[in-house]
């Protein structure tokens, strides 16, 4: 809901300490490190290391921020870093619940609220990614750019939660693990309240 205006802000932090950054420390790289940190933050988690965890996900949100920064400074800002980026971050996000669940030894009901909400990430990743590959297809036929438009401007409109909002709600998570059924219900519950207005708002462009 607030990335627009944060990722100014994120520019105005992380900017000028990329150019300081030697050369041989690359964007990609950035990326990696940041996925292995969240990949130790989930591993601690389900250790029940709250402190570690917590450590590992604060280092994986700033190198997160990092790489995209790096990349626009030095000029090297390519679909493959921003595809490795969001991978990275999707796997990790769809961990993170999962290993603060078993961390707590969750009961039942905890682990159908983490069901829920890893269920709600996919719902919405498909809504998002079904209307990208349509837009991309229309604006490839030159009748249908205007329609492709529509649905850019869809796809672009700021949800309830995003990337900020789940970076939240994660680092409740992994602060209060003993709550986590409570926390997943209510994120996947705001999630799934974005999906269906991203439904109601691309059903009339996409007919």
């Amino acid at each position: 809901m607030f990335d627009i205006q944060l990722r100014k802000v994120k520019d105005r932090i992380f900017l000028p300490s990329c150019s300081y950054l030697p050369t041989w420390i690359t964007p990609l790289q950035l990326t990696a490190a940041a996925f292995i940190a969240g990949l130790l933050s989930g591993y601690f988690a389900a250790s029940s290391f709250i402190l570690l965890s917590l450590s590992f996900w604060t280092l994986n949100r700033i190198l997160d921020c990092m790489d995209g920064s790096l990349a626009r400074i030095r000029g090297t800002a390519s679909d493959l870093g921003g595809f490795l980026d969001l991978l990275g971050d999707f796997t990790v996000y769809s961990f993170l619940p999962v290993a603060v669940a078993i961390g707590t030894g969750a009961s039942l009901q905890a682990w159908i609220a983490v069901a829920a909400l890893e269920s709600s990430f996919h719902v919405n990743n498909f809504v998002l990614f079904y209307a990208a590959a349509v837009a991309e297809k229309k604006s490839a036929s030159a009748d249908k750019k205007e329609s492709a438009k529509d649905i850019t401007s869809v796809i672009m409109k700021p949800a309830l939660i995003e990337g900020a909002e789940s970076a939240t709600f994660f680092t409740i998570m992994l602060a209060f693990p003993q709550n986590i059924g409570l926390l997943s219900w209510v994120m996947a519950s705001l999630v799934a309240f974005g999906t269906v207005q991203r439904v109601i708002w691309l059903v009339p462009v996409l007919r």
